[in-house]
Order: C-alpha cells, then sequence, then structure tokens
C-alpha cells in the first residue's frame, strides 16, 4: 500500500481547479443568459433553432462556448487533483490557464465577425489545451512516482 501525502501548497489546486471553475462557468453562464435575452432564445431551449430564431447563430456561438468548457471538465478536475498531489504549484498555474482559456475560448467563439473555424481560438482560447495537457503530464509524473518508475 501506497501513502499519499497532502502536499504543502495542495491548497492553491483546490482553490484554482474546483472554486475557479465555479466562478469561470458561472460567469460564461451569465454570458449565455445575457445572448438568451439579446437573442430571444427562451429557457428551456439550450440552442436556437436556425430559421425560428433570427439571429441563431449569434446565440448558439455564445451557447457553444459556454458548453465546450464540459467536455474536458471531468477529465481536467480529475487530472488537475492527482497531478496536484505531486505538483501543487504546476497544477495550479495550469487550472489558471485552462479556465482562463475556457473563458477566453466563449468570447472568441461568440464574437460573429470572426471565421466560426478559428474564432475560439483567435482571443485565446487555445490556453485552455496548454493547462488541460499541463494537469496531464503533472498526473503521468504522479502515477510514475507511486508506480516507482522514477
Amino acid at each position: 500500500m501506497v501513502a499519499i501525502d497532502i502536499p504543502e501548497n495542495y491548497g492553491y489546486v483546490v482553490l484554482t481547479t474546483l472554486v475557479g471553475q465555479f466562478f469561470v462557468s458561472f460567469s460564461m453562464g451569465g454570458n449565455v443568459i445575457v445572448a438568451r435575452k439579446k437573442y430571444n432564445v427562451p429557457i428551456p431551449n439550450l440552442y436556437a433553432t436556425p430559421g425560428q430564431h433570427k439571429e441563431a447563430d449569434a446565440f448558439n456561438r455564445v451557447q457553444r462556448g459556454h458548453q465546450s468548457m464540459f467536455e474536458t471538465l471531468g477529465a481536467f478536475t480529475g487530472l488537475a487533483l492527482v497531478g496536484g498531489l505531486k505538483n501543487p504549484i504546476t497544477c495550479s498555474i495550469c487550472s489558471a490557464l485552462y479556465l482562463g482559456g475556457c473563458y477566453l475560448f466563449q468570447v472568441g467563439y461568440s464574437d460573429i465577425k470572426l471565421d466560426v473555424a478559428d474564432a475560439r481560438y483567435k482571443k485565446g482560447g487555445w490556453l485552455k489545451w496548454v493547462g488541460l495537457l499541463g494537469v496531464m503530464g503533472c498526473s503521468i509524473n504522479f502515477a510514475g512516482s507511486v508506480n516507482k518508475w522514477w
């Protein structure tokens, strides 16, 4: 059996990974609420229907930007919490990059002046992938240490 010591700076991992994601998701959800009012897309419609809503594409881009966070959030959270047991400061920084990147992904994707194919990355959305790959590397480092590979 392996005993796991929680490192001194692990609280930063909890703050950035768990508390941070609440605030970022809440803020991104607020952007969706504003877009719902602006583009007249009532709840419970998750997306606007083209042909039925005048500016369906504009609203759907805001909503899609928010939903994209949830596609990687589960893996990100697990990787950050585990990787932070070995590299807490690195995982905290990567968590900030991931969360900031998720927000910027939505900002870029929502900009209807930009082509949809690369809008999400034009304003910094690529940072989310840097953060996600960073916490994955920290988790691999943790696993290698536990398995005594290095």
